[in-house]
């Protein structure tokens, strides 16, 4: 069922599944209950729950925007989403994953080798890995981290002028507000809300599509607990 869920998900978002993709995506499921057994990644318990709520879900980001050619990165990445479904659906793309949790980097690194591909992993914070990584991305997605007026100051330094930020969200009253509440953040770190991308999967959810106008202010981002403390 694992394949064709996600065979006839990406379907209708006129997306091909190709054979080959659908064996890496369904190995790393298996990787991911097996780990699961033995370390917190997913509340997800079957092949089928993983493959609606976590690798159709990280796919949607295919009808978003073009990225081919493009670097990304995946902040947040916990258990590898969404970068690595992107990565494993396409393995030409250039994803960059991030999570501050050693351990779910490690399990990344385990998926990457047992399928035999690269990819360029951090473990550590994001206000410390922007340090290194600021303004080298052309696309920095996140998937359930933090709200939005705090995700965007962790993520919109690693975007270069002209990128685009991401975020995953549901799509109803409160993310509405989220983003109400968020306007400002986006005004400061330089950024301009153009559109959301709205879909359906176990519920309605959305990506917003923000993009990187002006430089960011070098000092952003503060470190976390100031960014939680007083939000810009």
């Amino acid at each position: 069922m694992f394949r064709e869920i996600v065979t006839e998900t990406l379907g209708g978002w006129g997306l091909p599944a190709a054979p080959e993709a659908l064996d890496r995506l369904e190995r790393y499921c298996a990787l991911l209950l097996q780990k699961n057994e033995v370390m917190n990644l997913t509340a997800a318990k079957t092949p089928e729950e993983v493959a609606r709520r976590h690798i159709s879900d990280s796919l949607f980001l295919l009808k978003c925007t073009e990225l081919t050619h493009k670097s990304i990165l995946d902040l947040g990445t916990g258990a590898g989403f969404p970068g690595l479904p992107l990565k494993l659906y396409d393995p030409a793309l250039d994803v960059t994953l991030l999570d501050s949790r050693g351990k779910r980097i490690d399990f990344i690194r385990e998926v990457l080798d047992d399928l035999g591909l690269q990819a360029p992993t951090y473990a550590a914070r994001a206000e410390d890995a922007a340090q290194e990584l600021r303004g080298r991305f052309d696309v920095v997605t996140s998937r359930a981290v933090a709200p939005l007026n705090i995700l965007s100051e962790l993520s919109v330094p690693f975007l270069r002028k002209g990128g685009l930020f991401l975020p995953m969200k549901s799509r109803n009253e409160a993310s509405a507000q989220e983003l109400a509440d968020a306007g400002s953040a986006l005004r400061t770190l330089g950024c301009t809300f153009i559109r959301s991308e709205a879909y359906e999967l176990d519920g309605p959810r959305q990506v917003l599509v923000i993009e990187k106008t002006a430089e960011t202010p070098k000092k952003y981002p503060r470190k976390y607990a100031q960014i939680a403390k007083k939000p810009l």
